[in-house]
């Protein structure tokens, strides 16, 4: 009997009998046809993508889990110019001959300065408003031939969008629940257990549940979400009325109880209702999320209580990845006494890691809990006035920032990005999993933020500002950097929500996703996530198969484990094109993959 052909060969005969390809322009470069700004805007781009990777940490897939991982090692560790360094032993420190090493601030501010001059230099600005318009064309002219042929292919799909993996990529623990769930804990606690000792005054003496709502005259019997005060009606453009809505009825002593993890009780009620969040994802059955929870670095000891929270409260769900994020406010830290200078912070924030991981005995909880982590995010106010920054600036080393202005955002990305690259080398040296750079860019503020950040970050959240810049947005579209995109959070903050560029961005091939960001603050139902994406579909006429792209794209974003991305997209998920893709696992038709492959291709 003749060998039948798998279901995949059939369909992707099928494919190629049926797509419409279709060719506009061609290629960059090609004899006859490319002006002299064309070739001059493509050597540009090529020069900024060499840059980006030159870079970005590359794991080594192919190593695995070393039996050195759980062991001491003789390794030393200094802070040197405000960089972790590693050093093989005692006699190689005292050489100062390093294990690995890192590029320089000078090196980075240049290389910065480098791809914001490409960003901005005439032909390239044209060249890429050209293509991100064509690219767009370009999508609308394959919808109008190959959609009826997607329609047909996903037909026979035992998947359909709400039954493929998505993954909420922007989201903070402390603004995870809805305003509904928070209220009915609250009621709870109150009405099961008022008299808990939840705070002490500060001579010592204890505060009841009962008591803290008394003091601040907050009435038991007309418990309401509006009342609760934390939706985010009054905030665009006012991140300070943002920040005020993480207090319970607008009062600290409430958030303190019931959203932190270092209180009196612990943080006992801060993970309950973490755990049941969990619980609410893992019945959703096809979500899963990425929880930014914060260290600060006002000191050491916050990764000890952090990590006891998380591993004490067993706080863990197979449906979460942790991200660590670090605000940028050294400058409020200064003000208040809670560090002398900016290398203070980084040490407080890095320094425990590096120690941890040379000897995971030194503090097993914390060891443990790093294993949960994929990554850092840093977060704060983009739009907040910087300090100007010289190469001659750079060249002050964050002992010697002892000024009171913030650091700039690309200090601090340099500085969070060398601490992580080294980091990463140690970790990937001893078998352990690694952290990818993902943070808060483009949200409002400058666009040269997105420059620094395209330099050394895995993706970013928000982006949207990349509409302001047709060379810095091109750049993005070729590197194909992860854009986490909040459009209900956006259109309540910094950008209305039909201005918003998303579904530009996705149609242009941007590698976008949706996430919520804080549904505390932004959503009214209790699948946050799914509201996301049915308000998104509704706005721009998204289908089943432009939404189940957009959830493939947030598990591929995702610092989730790869086996878990086996489970979710398929086994050969990490091939390129149409054999990365499975149908049965994403709903995504192989026609719009090798649509997405062949224009990037084109494009590259």
């Amino acid at each position: 009997m003749a060998d039948r052909k798998s279901e995949h060969e059939r369909s992707l005969d099928l494919l190629r009998n049926s797509f419409v390809k279709f060719y506009v322009s061609k290629p960059v470069g090609e004899a006859g046809t490319a002006t002299k700004d064309t070739i001059e805007a493509g050597k540009l781009l090529r020069e900024a993508l060499l840059l980006r990777k030159k870079y970005l940490f590359v794991e080594d897939s192919s190593r695995s889990i070393s039996k050195s991982a759980d062991t001491v090692s003789p390794y030393k560790f200094a802070f040197v110019n405000g960089v972790g360094t590693v050093y093989a032993d005692e006699a190689a420190q005292a050489k100062g001959t390093s294990l690995f090493s890192v590029h320089g601030p000078l090196e980075f501010h240049r290389d910065f300065q480098r791809i914001m001059s490409i960003a901005t230099a005439g032909p390239v600005k044209t060249f890429s408003a050209e293509r991100l318009k064509f690219l767009q064309f370009k999508y609308q002219c394959h919808k109008l031939l190959n959609g009826g042929r997607e329609e047909r292919a996903s037909l026979h799909d035992p998947k359909d969008f709400s039954s493929v993996m998505k993954v909420d990529t922007h989201i903070h623990l402390a603004a995870a629940m809805t305003g509904k769930h928070l209220l009915d804990y609250i009621r709870g606690k109150l009405a099961s257990e008022p008299d808990r000792v939840v705070e002490k005054t500060k001579s010592g003496e204890d505060i009841t549940l009962r008591t803290l709502f008394e003091q601040n005259k907050i009435d038991m019997e007309r418990f309401t979400v509006d009342a609760l005060d934390v939706r985010g009606d009054d905030v665009f453009h006012r991140f300070d009325n943002f920040n005020a809505h993480y207090n319970p009825f607008g009062k600290s002593e409430l958030r303190t109880v019931f959203l932190k993890t270092s209180n009196t009780i612990h943080g006992e009620y801060f993970a309950e209702m973490t755990n049941q969040i969990f619980d609410r994802i893992e019945e959703a059955g096809h979500e899963a999320a990425e929880m930014r929870i914060s260290i600060y670095g006002t000191s050491p000891r916050e990764w000890d209580e952090l990590s006891s929270w998380v591993i004490n409260h067993n706080v863990y769900s197979d449906k979460n990845c942790w991200l660590v994020q670090v605000p940028r406010i050294y400058d409020l830290w200064k003000r208040i006494g809670r560090a002398s200078n900016f290398q203070q912070v980084l040490s407080n924030i890095f320094e425990p890691l590096f120690r941890v991981t040379i000897d995971p005995s030194s503090n097993p909880t914390l060891h443990e809990f790093l294993k949960e982590v994929s990554g850092f995010d840093s977060v704060d106010d983009e739009s907040k006035l910087e300090v100007g920054l010289t190469e001659t600036t750079w060249e002050v080393d964050p002992t010697n920032w002892d000024r009171p202005e913030n650091p700039p955002y690309s200090y601090y990305m340099y500085y969070m990005w060398a601490n992580i690259q080294s980091l990463n080398l140690l970790r990937q040296q001893k078998g352990l999993n690694t952290f990818d750079m993902r943070p808060h860019c483009g949200e409002s503020g400058d666009v040269d933020h997105l420059g620094s950040s395209f330099l050394v970050a895995r993706g970013v959240n928000h982006g949207i500002a990349l509409r302001d810049s047709a060379g810095l947005q091109y750049l993005y579209y070729l590197a194909q950097v992860g854009l986490a995109v909040s459009p209900l959070s956006n259109n309540k903050l910094f950008l209305q929500y039909d201005k918003n560029p998303f579904n530009q961005f996705f149609e242009r091939g941007l590698n976008v996703s949706l996430s919520t960001d804080d549904p505390l603050q932004f959503h009214y139902t209790q699948s946050p996530l799914l509201e996301e994406y049915s308000i998104a579909s509704q706005r721009w006429a998204l289908n089943s198969g432009d939404l189940s792209e957009i959830a493939r794209n947030s598990v591929l974003q995702s610092g989730f484990s790869h086996e878990f991305k086996k489970k979710w997209l398929g086994p050969q998920y990490l091939l390129p094109g149409v054999e990365g893709n499975d149908i049965h696992y994403t709903n995504v038709t192989d026609i719009r993959v090798e649509f997405r492959t062949d224009t990037l291709h084109e494009m590259l």
